[in-house]
Protein backbone atom coordinates (compact mmCIF):
# COMPACT_ATOMS: atom_id res chain seq x y z
CA UNK A 1 0.00 0.00 0.00
CA UNK A 2 3.04 1.99 -0.04
CA UNK A 3 1.28 3.83 -3.90
CA UNK A 4 -1.79 4.38 -1.98
CA UNK A 5 0.16 6.45 0.90
CA UNK A 6 2.35 8.36 -1.73
CA UNK A 7 -0.30 9.03 -3.45
CA UNK A 8 -2.33 10.53 -0.19
CA UNK A 9 0.67 12.50 0.49
CA UNK A 10 1.08 14.01 -3.23
CA UNK A 11 -2.85 14.93 -2.73
CA UNK A 12 -2.16 17.04 0.67
CA UNK A 13 0.55 18.69 -0.56
CA UNK A 14 -0.48 19.88 -3.56
CA UNK A 15 -4.21 20.83 -1.82
CA UNK A 16 -5.76 24.37 -2.61
CA UNK A 17 -7.44 24.57 0.58
CA UNK A 18 -5.79 27.06 3.09
CA UNK A 19 -6.17 26.38 6.76
CA UNK A 20 -7.74 28.20 9.07
CA UNK A 21 -5.14 29.99 10.76
CA UNK A 22 -7.20 32.97 12.63
CA UNK A 23 -8.20 32.38 16.26
CA UNK A 24 -11.01 34.43 17.01
CA UNK A 25 -9.62 33.93 20.75
CA UNK A 26 -5.49 34.94 21.49
CA UNK A 27 -5.18 32.70 24.12
CA UNK A 28 -4.65 28.61 23.38
CA UNK A 29 -7.32 26.17 23.22
CA UNK A 30 -5.62 23.90 25.52
CA UNK A 31 -5.53 26.67 28.17
CA UNK A 32 -8.93 28.12 27.65
CA UNK A 33 -10.16 23.68 28.29
CA UNK A 34 -8.13 23.74 31.84
CA UNK A 35 -9.35 27.65 32.70
CA UNK A 36 -12.71 26.00 31.99
CA UNK A 37 -12.26 22.50 33.86
CA UNK A 38 -10.58 24.25 36.56
CA UNK A 39 -14.26 25.72 37.26
CA UNK A 40 -12.76 29.29 37.83
CA UNK A 41 -15.17 31.98 37.66
CA UNK A 42 -12.35 34.80 37.32
CA UNK A 43 -9.10 35.63 34.90
CA UNK A 44 -5.57 37.17 36.03
CA UNK A 45 -6.18 39.04 32.46
CA UNK A 46 -9.27 38.92 31.10
CA UNK A 47 -8.39 40.66 27.91
CA UNK A 48 -7.28 37.62 26.30
CA UNK A 49 -10.72 36.30 26.09
CA UNK A 50 -12.22 39.57 24.94
CA UNK A 51 -13.37 37.49 21.62
CA UNK A 52 -13.45 38.98 18.28
CA UNK A 53 -12.09 42.61 18.07
CA UNK A 54 -12.73 45.13 15.48
CA UNK A 55 -12.26 44.56 11.85
CA UNK A 56 -8.53 46.01 11.02
CA UNK A 57 -7.70 47.98 7.77
CA UNK A 58 -6.94 45.22 5.15
CA UNK A 59 -9.83 43.05 6.51
CA UNK A 60 -13.56 42.48 5.03
CA UNK A 61 -16.15 44.37 6.66
CA UNK A 62 -17.86 41.64 9.38
CA UNK A 63 -21.37 40.57 9.67
CA UNK A 64 -22.76 38.80 12.74
CA UNK A 65 -26.06 37.28 12.47
CA UNK A 66 -27.49 36.72 15.72
CA UNK A 67 -29.81 33.29 15.08
CA UNK A 68 -29.86 30.18 12.59
CA UNK A 69 -33.87 30.15 11.22
CA UNK A 70 -35.61 30.50 8.48
CA UNK A 71 -34.43 34.18 8.52
CA UNK A 72 -30.82 34.41 9.19
CA UNK A 73 -29.55 31.05 7.60
CA UNK A 74 -31.56 32.95 4.33
CA UNK A 75 -29.07 35.46 4.78
CA UNK A 76 -26.29 33.46 5.23
CA UNK A 77 -26.68 31.72 2.36
CA UNK A 78 -27.12 35.07 0.09
CA UNK A 79 -24.21 36.73 1.68
CA UNK A 80 -20.92 37.35 -0.53
CA UNK A 81 -18.41 36.40 1.69
CA UNK A 82 -15.79 37.80 -0.90
CA UNK A 83 -16.85 41.01 0.60
CA UNK A 84 -17.66 39.53 3.76
CA UNK A 85 -16.66 37.82 7.10
CA UNK A 86 -19.62 36.26 8.23
CA UNK A 87 -19.55 35.62 12.06
CA UNK A 88 -22.76 33.89 13.28
CA UNK A 89 -24.06 33.22 17.05
CA UNK A 90 -26.95 30.66 17.94
CA UNK A 91 -27.96 28.09 20.92
CA UNK A 92 -27.90 25.25 17.82
CA UNK A 93 -25.65 24.73 15.25
CA UNK A 94 -28.57 23.71 12.20
CA UNK A 95 -31.20 24.84 10.53
CA UNK A 96 -34.46 23.43 11.08
CA UNK A 97 -37.11 23.10 8.16
CA UNK A 98 -40.19 23.19 10.62
CA UNK A 99 -43.11 22.19 8.10
CA UNK A 100 -41.93 19.15 7.93
CA UNK A 101 -41.04 19.10 11.85
CA UNK A 102 -44.21 17.13 13.06
CA UNK A 103 -43.72 14.29 10.40
CA UNK A 104 -40.96 13.42 13.00
CA UNK A 105 -42.57 13.04 15.90
CA UNK A 106 -44.42 9.84 14.97
CA UNK A 107 -41.52 8.47 12.61
CA UNK A 108 -42.68 9.13 9.19
CA UNK A 109 -39.36 10.84 9.04
CA UNK A 110 -36.43 10.58 11.16
CA UNK A 111 -34.10 13.96 13.18
CA UNK A 112 -31.73 14.28 10.75
CA UNK A 113 -34.01 15.08 7.46
CA UNK A 114 -35.36 18.21 8.99
CA UNK A 115 -31.89 19.44 9.96
CA UNK A 116 -29.44 21.50 7.62
CA UNK A 117 -25.71 21.86 9.34
CA UNK A 118 -25.23 25.67 9.24
CA UNK A 119 -21.69 24.76 7.38
CA UNK A 120 -23.18 23.18 4.40
CA UNK A 121 -25.47 26.84 4.40
CA UNK A 122 -22.43 28.78 4.48
CA UNK A 123 -19.53 26.79 3.73
CA UNK A 124 -17.39 30.01 4.45
CA UNK A 125 -17.96 29.35 8.15
CA UNK A 126 -16.45 26.15 7.69
CA UNK A 127 -13.20 27.58 6.01
CA UNK A 128 -12.62 31.40 5.97
CA UNK A 129 -10.40 32.65 8.73
CA UNK A 130 -12.76 35.51 9.32
CA UNK A 131 -15.99 33.52 8.99
CA UNK A 132 -17.10 31.57 12.22
CA UNK A 133 -19.81 29.91 13.75
CA UNK A 134 -20.17 30.38 17.82
CA UNK A 135 -22.55 27.96 19.86
CA UNK A 136 -23.56 30.77 21.93
CA UNK A 137 -26.34 33.20 23.24
CA UNK A 138 -26.24 36.34 22.95
CA UNK A 139 -26.88 38.36 26.03
CA UNK A 140 -26.59 41.96 25.14
CA UNK A 141 -26.13 44.55 22.66
CA UNK A 142 -23.97 47.46 22.90
CA UNK A 143 -24.57 49.68 19.53
CA UNK A 144 -22.79 52.62 21.01
CA UNK A 145 -19.45 50.86 20.51
CA UNK A 146 -20.85 48.11 17.89
CA UNK A 147 -20.42 45.09 20.49
CA UNK A 148 -22.64 42.08 20.93
CA UNK A 149 -22.07 40.16 24.48
CA UNK A 150 -22.42 36.37 24.30
CA UNK A 151 -22.13 33.54 26.70
CA UNK A 152 -21.69 30.17 25.66
CA UNK A 153 -24.35 27.69 25.63
CA UNK A 154 -23.83 24.41 28.25
CA UNK A 155 -25.77 21.48 28.96
CA UNK A 156 -26.48 20.54 32.25
CA UNK A 157 -24.30 20.81 35.27
CA UNK A 158 -21.76 18.38 34.57
CA UNK A 159 -20.42 20.14 31.47
CA UNK A 160 -18.10 23.14 31.34
CA UNK A 161 -19.16 26.39 32.53
CA UNK A 162 -20.60 29.36 30.65
CA UNK A 163 -18.20 31.74 28.98
CA UNK A 164 -18.50 35.27 28.60
CA UNK A 165 -16.76 37.08 25.42
CA UNK A 166 -17.75 39.90 22.76
CA UNK A 167 -17.84 40.41 19.32
CA UNK A 168 -17.21 43.73 17.28
CA UNK A 169 -19.66 43.88 14.47
CA UNK A 170 -19.69 46.23 11.13
CA UNK A 171 -23.32 45.25 10.32
CA UNK A 172 -25.24 43.47 12.86
CA UNK A 173 -28.30 41.13 12.18
CA UNK A 174 -30.94 40.73 14.55
CA UNK A 175 -32.46 37.42 13.59
CA UNK A 176 -33.63 35.67 16.85
CA UNK A 177 -37.22 34.46 15.95
CA UNK A 178 -40.03 33.80 18.45
CA UNK A 179 -40.81 31.66 21.12
CA UNK A 180 -44.14 29.84 22.04
CA UNK A 181 -47.05 31.56 23.75
CA UNK A 182 -48.24 30.40 27.07
CA UNK A 183 -50.52 33.72 27.66
CA UNK A 184 -49.44 33.45 31.38
CA UNK A 185 -50.92 29.98 31.65
CA UNK A 186 -50.00 28.08 34.77
CA UNK A 187 -48.13 24.75 34.38
CA UNK A 188 -47.48 25.24 30.43
CA UNK A 189 -44.05 25.39 30.79
CA UNK A 190 -43.45 22.60 33.16
CA UNK A 191 -46.26 20.35 31.67
CA UNK A 192 -46.62 20.74 28.21
CA UNK A 193 -44.26 20.28 24.99
CA UNK A 194 -43.83 22.75 22.17
CA UNK A 195 -43.18 21.48 18.54
CA UNK A 196 -40.76 23.95 17.41
CA UNK A 197 -37.07 22.40 17.82
CA UNK A 198 -35.47 19.01 16.82
CA UNK A 199 -35.59 18.09 20.71
CA UNK A 200 -39.05 18.72 20.70
CA UNK A 201 -39.60 16.08 18.42
CA UNK A 202 -37.62 13.90 20.01
CA UNK A 203 -39.09 14.40 23.48
CA UNK A 204 -42.72 13.87 21.96
CA UNK A 205 -41.71 10.72 20.11
CA UNK A 206 -40.19 9.27 23.15
CA UNK A 207 -42.88 10.23 25.69
CA UNK A 208 -46.00 8.37 23.18
CA UNK A 209 -44.17 5.45 22.25
CA UNK A 210 -43.20 4.88 26.41
CA UNK A 211 -46.61 5.37 26.86
CA UNK A 212 -47.41 2.83 24.42
CA UNK A 213 -45.35 0.28 25.98
CA UNK A 214 -46.14 1.40 29.68
CA UNK A 215 -50.07 0.85 28.79
CA UNK A 216 -49.58 -2.42 28.12
CA UNK A 217 -47.90 -3.55 31.04
CA UNK A 218 -50.15 -5.75 33.39
CA UNK A 219 -51.99 -4.31 36.53
CA UNK A 220 -52.60 -0.82 34.54
CA UNK A 221 -56.24 0.34 35.53
CA UNK A 222 -58.35 1.24 32.48
CA UNK A 223 -58.49 4.83 33.78
CA UNK A 224 -55.07 5.28 33.72
CA UNK A 225 -54.50 3.04 30.49
CA UNK A 226 -56.87 6.01 29.09
CA UNK A 227 -55.33 8.49 30.40
CA UNK A 228 -51.76 7.36 29.13
CA UNK A 229 -52.61 6.96 25.94
CA UNK A 230 -54.97 10.50 25.40
CA UNK A 231 -52.37 12.52 23.57
CA UNK A 232 -53.89 16.63 23.69
CA UNK A 233 -52.82 19.24 21.51
CA UNK A 234 -53.46 22.87 21.87
CA UNK A 235 -53.88 24.91 19.10
CA UNK A 236 -55.79 24.33 16.15
CA UNK A 237 -53.15 26.18 13.50
CA UNK A 238 -51.27 24.26 10.79
CA UNK A 239 -48.79 22.95 13.01
CA UNK A 240 -51.31 21.96 15.70
CA UNK A 241 -53.38 20.49 12.56
CA UNK A 242 -50.84 18.98 10.69
CA UNK A 243 -49.60 17.05 13.75
CA UNK A 244 -52.93 15.85 14.84
CA UNK A 245 -53.50 14.34 11.46
CA UNK A 246 -49.67 12.75 11.46
CA UNK A 247 -50.57 11.55 14.79
CA UNK A 248 -54.09 9.97 13.70
CA UNK A 249 -52.42 8.50 10.56
CA UNK A 250 -50.05 6.82 13.21
CA UNK A 251 -52.77 5.67 15.04
CA UNK A 252 -54.68 4.03 12.39
CA UNK A 253 -51.47 2.57 10.03
CA UNK A 254 -48.88 1.40 12.66
CA UNK A 255 -50.72 1.15 16.46
CA UNK A 256 -53.38 -0.63 15.63
CA UNK A 257 -51.27 -3.49 13.91
CA UNK A 258 -48.28 -3.22 16.27
CA UNK A 259 -49.89 -2.48 19.41
CA UNK A 260 -53.15 -4.50 19.21
CA UNK A 261 -54.00 -4.64 22.64
CA UNK A 262 -54.13 -1.13 23.52
CA UNK A 263 -55.57 0.17 19.81
CA UNK A 264 -59.20 0.75 21.41
CA UNK A 265 -57.65 3.46 24.39
CA UNK A 266 -55.33 5.70 22.51
CA UNK A 267 -57.00 8.39 20.57
CA UNK A 268 -56.12 12.07 20.13
CA UNK A 269 -57.99 15.65 21.09
CA UNK A 270 -57.63 18.84 19.57
CA UNK A 271 -58.15 21.79 21.58
CA UNK A 272 -59.04 25.42 19.82
CA UNK A 273 -60.46 28.38 21.41
CA UNK A 274 -62.21 29.65 17.63
CA UNK A 275 -61.89 28.16 14.31
CA UNK A 276 -59.02 25.34 13.30
CA UNK A 277 -57.23 26.80 10.42
CA UNK A 278 -58.39 30.48 11.02
CA UNK A 279 -56.03 31.45 8.21
CA UNK A 280 -57.65 29.08 5.68
CA UNK A 281 -61.16 29.22 3.37
CA UNK A 282 -63.69 28.95 4.57
CA UNK A 283 -63.98 25.85 2.31
CA UNK A 284 -60.69 24.44 3.21
CA UNK A 285 -61.69 24.65 6.99
CA UNK A 286 -65.02 22.29 6.75
CA UNK A 287 -62.95 19.86 5.31
CA UNK A 288 -60.31 20.05 7.34
CA UNK A 289 -62.88 19.26 9.96
CA UNK A 290 -64.13 16.67 8.21
CA UNK A 291 -61.03 14.59 7.72
CA UNK A 292 -59.58 15.05 11.46
CA UNK A 293 -62.93 13.92 12.64
CA UNK A 294 -63.22 10.94 10.48
CA UNK A 295 -59.64 10.32 10.98
CA UNK A 296 -60.67 9.81 14.95
CA UNK A 297 -59.51 13.43 16.34
CA UNK A 298 -62.09 14.58 18.32
CA UNK A 299 -62.89 18.46 18.17
CA UNK A 300 -63.14 20.69 21.38
CA UNK A 301 -63.35 24.61 21.11
CA UNK A 302 -62.37 25.95 24.25
CA UNK A 303 -59.56 28.14 26.32
CA UNK A 304 -56.86 26.22 28.54
CA UNK A 305 -57.18 27.94 32.03
CA UNK A 306 -54.85 25.58 33.95
CA UNK A 307 -52.53 22.93 33.14
CA UNK A 308 -51.24 19.93 36.10
CA UNK A 309 -49.31 17.08 35.69
CA UNK A 310 -52.11 14.72 34.45
CA UNK A 311 -54.82 17.18 33.14
CA UNK A 312 -55.54 20.42 31.69
CA UNK A 313 -58.78 22.51 33.03
CA UNK A 314 -60.75 24.30 30.51
CA UNK A 315 -62.44 27.48 30.76
CA UNK A 316 -65.72 25.99 31.71
CA UNK A 317 -64.41 23.30 34.30
CA UNK A 318 -63.83 20.63 32.07
CA UNK A 319 -60.96 18.58 33.11
CA UNK A 320 -58.86 16.78 30.08
CA UNK A 321 -56.57 13.98 31.62
CA UNK A 322 -53.25 13.13 28.83
CA UNK A 323 -50.80 11.16 28.80
CA UNK A 324 -49.00 13.38 26.00
CA UNK A 325 -49.56 17.71 25.71
CA UNK A 326 -48.24 19.23 22.60
CA UNK A 327 -49.09 23.07 23.17
CA UNK A 328 -49.11 24.75 19.44
CA UNK A 329 -50.98 28.25 20.29
CA UNK A 330 -48.72 30.52 18.03
CA UNK A 331 -45.77 32.59 18.65
CA UNK A 332 -44.66 35.84 20.48
CA UNK A 333 -41.04 37.62 20.82
CA UNK A 334 -38.64 36.54 23.71
CA UNK A 335 -37.46 37.90 26.90
CA UNK A 336 -34.12 39.29 25.87
CA UNK A 337 -36.00 40.85 22.58
CA UNK A 338 -38.52 42.45 24.55
CA UNK A 339 -35.38 43.77 27.00
CA UNK A 340 -33.33 45.18 24.07
CA UNK A 341 -33.49 48.83 24.30
CA UNK A 342 -35.08 49.31 20.54
CA UNK A 343 -38.32 50.69 19.02
CA UNK A 344 -40.92 48.36 18.94
CA UNK A 345 -43.34 46.99 16.81
CA UNK A 346 -47.29 46.09 17.55
CA UNK A 347 -46.69 42.47 19.90
CA UNK A 348 -43.47 43.54 21.15
CA UNK A 349 -41.11 42.82 18.12
CA UNK A 350 -38.16 44.58 17.51
CA UNK A 351 -39.38 47.93 14.77
CA UNK A 352 -37.83 47.63 11.37
CA UNK A 353 -38.11 50.30 8.51
CA UNK A 354 -38.88 49.74 5.04
CA UNK A 355 -35.20 48.48 4.29
CA UNK A 356 -35.63 46.04 7.75
CA UNK A 357 -33.48 48.86 9.86
CA UNK A 358 -33.54 49.34 13.37
CA UNK A 359 -34.26 53.00 13.55
CA UNK A 360 -31.97 55.47 15.82
CA UNK A 361 -28.96 52.84 15.99
CA UNK A 362 -26.32 52.68 12.97
CA UNK A 363 -26.08 49.82 11.27
CA UNK A 364 -28.22 47.37 13.01
CA UNK A 365 -31.25 45.54 11.08
CA UNK A 366 -33.48 42.49 12.25
CA UNK A 367 -35.57 40.26 10.20
CA UNK A 368 -37.60 37.38 10.69
CA UNK A 369 -40.38 36.54 13.64
CA UNK A 370 -38.72 38.67 16.24
CA UNK A 371 -38.81 42.11 13.88
CA UNK A 372 -42.25 43.55 13.04
CA UNK A 373 -42.96 46.93 11.00
CA UNK A 374 -43.08 50.39 12.84
CA UNK A 375 -46.52 52.05 12.51
CA UNK A 376 -44.66 54.84 11.27
CA UNK A 377 -44.21 52.86 7.90
CA UNK A 378 -48.05 52.41 7.54
CA UNK A 379 -47.61 49.00 6.90
CA UNK A 380 -48.83 45.83 8.77
CA UNK A 381 -46.55 43.74 10.58
CA UNK A 382 -46.18 40.48 9.15
CA UNK A 383 -47.39 37.10 9.88
CA UNK A 384 -44.69 34.63 11.85
CA UNK A 385 -44.66 32.71 9.33
CA UNK A 386 -41.47 30.48 7.68
CA UNK A 387 -41.84 32.26 3.82
CA UNK A 388 -41.59 35.84 5.41
CA UNK A 389 -38.65 34.95 7.28
CA UNK A 390 -36.83 33.56 4.06
CA UNK A 391 -38.01 36.44 2.22
CA UNK A 392 -37.07 38.91 4.71
CA UNK A 393 -33.76 36.83 4.74
CA UNK A 394 -32.83 37.15 0.85
CA UNK A 395 -33.97 40.45 0.89
CA UNK A 396 -31.11 41.91 3.38
CA UNK A 397 -28.40 39.17 1.73
CA UNK A 398 -28.83 41.28 -1.88
CA UNK A 399 -29.24 44.75 0.21
CA UNK A 400 -26.00 44.68 2.35
CA UNK A 401 -24.39 42.62 -0.83
CA UNK A 402 -25.09 46.19 -2.71
CA UNK A 403 -24.15 48.07 0.41
CA UNK A 404 -20.39 46.17 0.80
CA UNK A 405 -19.49 46.75 -3.15
CA UNK A 406 -19.83 50.21 -2.65
CA UNK A 407 -17.59 50.74 0.02
CA UNK A 408 -20.13 51.02 2.85
CA UNK A 409 -19.94 47.97 4.65
CA UNK A 410 -17.77 49.01 7.59
CA UNK A 411 -19.31 50.10 10.60
CA UNK A 412 -20.79 53.69 10.67
CA UNK A 413 -19.96 53.61 6.72
CA UNK A 414 -23.79 53.40 5.73
CA UNK A 415 -24.78 57.38 6.70
CA UNK A 416 -26.30 58.77 3.82
CA UNK A 417 -26.56 55.86 1.37
CA UNK A 418 -29.30 54.98 -1.30
CA UNK A 419 -30.54 51.94 0.00
CA UNK A 420 -33.05 51.12 -3.13
CA UNK A 421 -36.23 49.53 -2.95
CA UNK A 422 -38.19 48.76 0.23
CA UNK A 423 -38.78 45.22 1.47
CA UNK A 424 -41.90 43.79 -0.19
CA UNK A 425 -43.53 40.95 0.83
CA UNK A 426 -46.25 38.92 -1.38
CA UNK A 427 -47.96 36.40 0.42
CA UNK A 428 -47.73 33.15 -1.82
CA UNK A 429 -49.97 31.22 0.13
CA UNK A 430 -50.43 28.51 2.73
CA UNK A 431 -50.44 24.44 2.85
CA UNK A 432 -51.46 22.03 5.77
CA UNK A 433 -51.31 18.28 5.59
CA UNK A 434 -54.85 16.92 7.78
CA UNK A 435 -54.02 13.00 7.19
CA UNK A 436 -55.00 9.81 5.32
CA UNK A 437 -53.03 11.33 2.00
CA UNK A 438 -55.58 14.64 2.33
CA UNK A 439 -53.90 18.16 2.10
CA UNK A 440 -54.93 21.74 1.86
CA UNK A 441 -53.68 24.28 -0.54
CA UNK A 442 -55.25 28.09 0.17
CA UNK A 443 -53.34 30.13 -2.67
CA UNK A 444 -55.47 33.60 -1.96
CA UNK A 445 -53.03 36.57 -1.30
CA UNK A 446 -54.96 36.82 2.11
CA UNK A 447 -57.52 36.02 3.84
CA UNK A 448 -60.22 38.30 2.32
CA UNK A 449 -58.82 37.71 -1.24
CA UNK A 450 -60.23 35.76 -4.40
CA UNK A 451 -57.90 32.67 -5.58
CA UNK A 452 -57.64 29.59 -6.09
CA UNK A 453 -58.38 26.78 -3.15
CA UNK A 454 -58.03 22.99 -3.17
CA UNK A 455 -58.65 19.80 -1.02
CA UNK A 456 -57.56 16.77 -1.46
CA UNK A 457 -55.53 14.25 -2.56
CA UNK A 458 -54.05 16.51 -5.20
CA UNK A 459 -53.52 18.84 -2.65
CA UNK A 460 -51.47 16.20 -0.56
CA UNK A 461 -49.31 15.47 -3.63
CA UNK A 462 -48.63 19.34 -3.94
CA UNK A 463 -48.05 19.72 -0.31
CA UNK A 464 -45.06 17.23 -0.45
CA UNK A 465 -43.97 17.72 -3.53
CA UNK A 466 -43.47 22.03 -2.32
CA UNK A 467 -41.93 21.07 0.86
CA UNK A 468 -39.38 18.13 -1.05
CA UNK A 469 -38.41 21.09 -3.30
CA UNK A 470 -37.68 23.69 -0.34
CA UNK A 471 -35.54 21.67 1.31
CA UNK A 472 -32.66 23.29 1.74
CA UNK A 473 -30.34 20.89 0.69
CA UNK A 474 -30.03 18.32 -1.91
CA UNK A 475 -28.93 15.86 0.64
CA UNK A 476 -31.88 16.18 2.56
CA UNK A 477 -34.43 16.11 0.29
CA UNK A 478 -32.76 12.70 -0.79
CA UNK A 479 -33.30 12.00 3.07
CA UNK A 480 -36.84 13.16 2.84
CA UNK A 481 -37.55 11.21 -0.21
CA UNK A 482 -35.93 7.92 1.18
CA UNK A 483 -37.81 8.51 4.45
CA UNK A 484 -40.99 8.94 3.01
CA UNK A 485 -40.52 5.76 0.82
CA UNK A 486 -39.81 3.72 3.71
CA UNK A 487 -42.44 4.91 5.56
CA UNK A 488 -44.71 3.89 2.86
CA UNK A 489 -43.05 0.10 2.36
CA UNK A 490 -42.88 -1.28 5.99
CA UNK A 491 -44.65 1.58 7.89
CA UNK A 492 -43.17 3.66 10.62
CA UNK A 493 -40.06 2.71 13.12
CA UNK A 494 -41.54 2.18 16.88
CA UNK A 495 -38.36 1.60 18.48
CA UNK A 496 -37.35 4.17 21.77
CA UNK A 497 -34.13 5.16 21.43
Amino acid sequence: MAWFRNLIGVTVSNSSIKPRNKNPFPLSSLALFASFSSGSTTHENPSQYSGLGPTKTGEKPRVVVLGSGWAGCRLMKGLDTDTYDVVCVSPRNHMVFTPLLASTCVGTLEFRSVAEPIGRIQPAISREPGSYFFLAKCTGVDTNNHLVLCETVTEGAKTLDPWKFELSYDKLVIALGAEASTFGINGVNEHAIFLREVYHAQEIRRKLLLNLMLSDIPGISEEEKRRLLHCVVVGGGPTGVEFSGELSDFILKDVHQRYAHVKDYIHVTLIEANEILSSFDDRLRRYATKQLTKSGVRLVRGIVKDVKAQKIILDDGTEVPYGLLVWSTGVGPSPFVKSLEFPKSAGGRIGVDEWLRVPAVEDVFSIGDCSGFLESTGKPVLPALAQVAERQGKYLANLLNKIGKDGRGYANAGKDIEYGDPFVYKHLGSMASVGRYKALVDLRQSKEAKGLSLAGFGSWFIWRSAYLTRVVSWRNRFYVAINWATTFVFGRDLSRI
